[in-house]
């Protein structure tokens, strides 16, 4: 497969459904499970419904290369520890029949690992709804993810890839490099590299001490929030790892930076945070800087997995929303 045609094309989506059908049994799935793809974006994910058990759960099929088996048992060790603490409503990892929570299949000589997690009830929050009062109540629950993350002594072992600067913009940036963003002409170039180069002093003055840099999501975008009556609930915790905690707020806010309510969002999710833990107004005050690291994350990644639906939906359009946000950051910094 090209690589210029994208990981997931039809028949590799196909071969995913496949092989997983092959390893239903292991979660005692009968045959007769449907399964639908819910979505595709680093992983592919699929929701198989079994109409002989009344069983339905959601199962993750790991894009190949990007998490180590040892990365994927220890994002399920943070969840395990959070559901035994009780910090937040989240999709549990569901185990097979002999215990096993990662199961692997072949395909075309290769292995793909996948993990089924509990199916929680609600549905995506709505930007034109009380995005507000949920950015309130997500302030809420970053910062109990925060608390716990630095209480908690992680098991021997224990491993989750780190977010910093080389790895989001730098040269071993895990999502590719935003210099072939879609669109992006000299100018706008010259203005990112001017950007980066910002980026980078910013994150070095802030450094990353225990107090600034540790365990987080690093995806609480809308797409892993559910809403359900009043309770809202976090899933999705593949790209957990080490990094700023500000960065999850910046998260939150993916694909939606440049919307006209992005200041009263923050201030709802900096309202709810306090709530539980203190923010003070310097740290609020980088929460810009964590945004454009993000938007520019982002724009790496709209290129590098051009094929996904969100790419194709957003575009080179996005690269040039990156840009007007880049202009608007640097003049702010100078």
């Amino acid at each position: 497969m090209s690589n210029d045609q994208g990981l997931y094309q039809d028949n590799f989506i196909e071969a995913l459904r496949r092989g997983l059908a092959g390893v239903l049994h292991r979660w005692e799935l009968s045959v007769q499970t449907g399964l639908n793809l819910l979505c595709i974006s680093e992983n592919a994910t699929f929701r198989a419904d079994d109409p002989k058990t009344g069983q339905s759960l959601v199962i993750r099929v790991h894009r190949p290369g990007y998490h180590s088996r040892a990365e994927i048992e220890s994002e399920l060790q943070w969840l395990a520890a959070l559901g035994d603490a009780g910090i937040l409503p989240t999709a549990q990892p569901v185990a097979t029949t002999d215990g096993e929570h990662l199961v692997a299949f072949e395909d075309a000589g290769d292995s793909r690992d996948c993990v089924a997690f509990s199916l929680l009830p609600g549905v995506e929050p709505e930007e034109s709804g009380d995005l507000d009062g949920w950015f309130r109540h997500l302030g809420e629950i970053t910062a109990k993810l925060h608390a716990h993350a630095r209480s908690w002594t992680p098991p021997a072992g224990f491993t989750r890839k780190v977010w910093n600067f080389e790895t989001t913009l730098g040269e071993t940036a895990y999502w590719g490099d935003w210099r072939n963003a879609l669109g992006l002409d000299p100018d706008g170039h010259a203005l990112l590299e001017q950007c980066s180069e910002q980026l980078r002093l910013q994150l070095e003055r802030i450094g990353q001490g225990p107090d600034c840099f540790g365990l987080i999501h690093a995806d609480l975008r809308l797409a892993n929030l559910l809403v359900h009556g009043d309770r809202l609930s976090v899933i999705d915790f593949d790209d957990c790892g080490f990094g700023w905690y500000l960065y999850d707020f910046a998260a939150a806010v993916s694909f939606i930076e440049t919307s006209p309510n992005l200041a009263a969002l923050q201030q709802a999710w900096v309202d709810g945070y306090r709530r539980v833990s203190e923010l003070d107004d310097a740290e609020v005050d980088q929460l810009s800087t964590f945004v454009m690291l993000r938007r520019m994350l982002l724009t790496a990644w709209i290129a590098s997995h051009h094929e996904t639906p969100t790419a194709r939906e957003l575009g080179a359009e996005y690269t040039q929303g990156t840009l007007d946000l880049a202009r608007s950051w640097l003049r702010r910094r100078a």
